[in-house]
């Protein structure tokens, strides 16, 4: 069973926040905002926040810009991750992302699974890695939030989870830019 170790001091890592949306706006932002909310409460940074139309060429380009920046551990994303025509956050992903953590999608759907049975097959709910950065793609309703934070991301960004978790991978994302040794 999974655990924290107290024995290990707490290492905050900064998240960018990004909401996709044709219609949210900062005012009406509520999953924005309950994940916001959540980062600080856990000890994070939130480093940047965003809200983009669904449009997979405008959230490449911002998932680039924040994969670039040295100062963004985590990128988490909510919204766009349906199955309808406008829901295309997983095909930006797909365009950056170096590796999939296939386990993120398939965790989060057997966890919703719980709570909204069969519905839960609707969601493409992804996560990756790219230029050192993870990202994470939610579904856009603050009850998804709340379940893939509070039952995933929070202990996997956690270093002191045990018995492994996402943090301590953290400086090993790109061993493979690295000459090998000979």
């Amino acid at each position: 069973m999974a655990r924290l170790d107290e024995q290990r001091p707490f290492i905050p890592v900064n998240i960018a926040v990004l909401t996709v949306s044709d219609t949210r706006t900062a005012a009406n932002d509520t999953s924005g905002d309950t994940l916001v909310e959540r980062i600080g409460k856990a000890g994070h940074r939130v480093a940047a926040r965003a809200i983009e139309k669904d449009e997979t060429g405008a959230i490449e380009t911002l998932l680039r810009r924040w994969i670039a920046d040295p100062e963004i551990d985590v990128v988490i994303t909510t919204g766009g991750t349906g199955i309808t025509g406008r829901d295309v956050t997983p095909e930006a992903f797909e365009r950056v992302m170096e590796k999939r953590i296939e386990g993120f999608g398939e965790l989060f759907r057997m966890l919703s699974y719980q709570k909204i049975g069969t519905s839960t097959m609707q969601s493409r709910a992804i996560g990756g890695v790219a230029g050192g950065t993870y990202l994470f793609a939610l579904p856009g309703s603050t009850g998804a939030v709340k379940d893939g934070w509070d039952d995933i991301l929070v202990w996997q960004l956690d270093n002191r989870h045990r018995p492994c978790n996402l943090v301590e991978l953290m400086p090993r994302l790109q061993e493979h830019l690295k000459p090998a040794a000979e």
